[in-house]
């Protein structure tokens, strides 16, 4: 008999549960309403001219705020197939060179974590995007020759969440370049209602507003946080969220009423305590608190700066008065 519980299966479970979430429509897609406007129009004016496919695109901003969501509904607005692939897995020439020939008419081509794709790889797209023309040397030295592929024109949709870090030349390719935000309150609570309605999941108003305000703004965190509430209120309660219920499951996962997480809280706490409330270094700030330092810039920092406990000064970071207020220590401000 199979076992249910193994960890491919649990894997296989996570993935149908994500794919249910995943918006199928516009009207489905909650927030980002400027970025949902420019990309109907796009998509409309080239199913007018009757292309095969529109312009290609850049989609960034933090994890989780749905750039890969919105690949999707690009690919099923245009009528089209879609091919994933994560830019560090493209290492070789070789690798890039075999999913554009598999393309097919119309296709759209999501690449997620762009700003990591190989030198040697962007080099060789340049050409693709621009002329849908694949150009590859074959062979070294004396006996080398180039050879040109035609590729079926496509729709390239590219995903960062570090738009610095890409270069100007690939940047330029991009016929539209779009910032995903974070989403409002008033968001976050539609698209928990809607995730919970999907997964036949009963859930009191109250207890929905209690996991928004704790979801960092963010739906992937919203729909993760249903989830746990959704396990505890099966196992401990009688099946349906309550206001209790979302509380108890937040004390247990360690999230305060804000949504701030134990690290969250030892970074602030240890900029007060070690550090007078800064100013601190990035350096300084890793090696107290053991995290890494690019674990703090993308994960922890923009919460704390978007609830306003943190800010950023030439000298370094400074905690404010109101993670003072929060953390319920004494305040150094007047």
């Amino acid at each position: 008999m199979e076992n249910l519980s193994s960890p491919l299966k649990k894997n296989e479970n996570d993935k149908v549960l994500d794919a249910t979430l995943r918006p199928k429509k516009w009207k489905e897609y909650v927030g980002q309403e400027n970025v949902k406007r420019n990309l109907k129009i796009i998509i409309k004016a080239a199913l007018q001219r009757k292309e095969p496919c529109c312009e290609h695109l850049l989609l960034y901003g933090q994890s989780g705020l749905g750039k890969t969501t919105l690949a999707y509904l690009i690919a099923k607005e245009m009528q089209s197939d879609i091919k994933i692939v994560s830019a560090p897995s493209l290492q070789k020439i070789g690798d890039l060179a075999a999913i554009l020939t598999n393309l097919s008419l119309g296709d759209v081509l999501f690449v997620d974590e762009i700003h990591r794709l190989s030198r040697s790889c962007e080099e060789i797209i340049y050409p693709v995007l621009e002329e849908f023309r694949l150009n590859l040397i074959i062979g070294k030295g004396p006996m080398a020759r180039t050879i040109d592929i035609n590729i079926p024109r496509f729709t390239f949709v590219g995903a960062t969440t570090k738009m610095s870090l890409l270069s100007a030349p690939l940047r330029n390719r991009f016929g539209g370049t779009f910032q995903l935000e974070y989403y409002l309150q008033k968001d976050i609570e539609e698209i928990i209602k809607q995730s919970a309605s999907l997964l036949d999941i009963k859930i009191d108003q109250e207890a929905i507003k209690v996991l928004a305000k704790c979801a960092r703004f963010t739906p992937r965190v919203a729909n993760r946080l249903l989830k746990r509430a959704r396990d505890f209120a099966q196992v401990e309660e009688d099946g349906i969220i309550s206001k209790e219920t979302a509380e108890k499951t937040l004390e247990i996962l360690k999230i305060d009423k804000v949504g701030l997480e134990t690290e969250d809280r030892k970074i602030l706490k240890t900029i007060i305590e070690k550090f007078n409330g800064g100013p601190v270094g990035i350096q300084s700030l890793a090696a107290a608190t053991l995290e890494d330092q690019d674990t703090i810039l993308d994960v922890y920092e923009p919460y704390l700066m978007q609830l306003g406990f943190l800010k950023r000064t030439p000298q370094g970071r400074m905690v404010t008065k109101a993670a003072y207020e929060h953390m319920g220590m004494k305040t150094l401000f007047s």
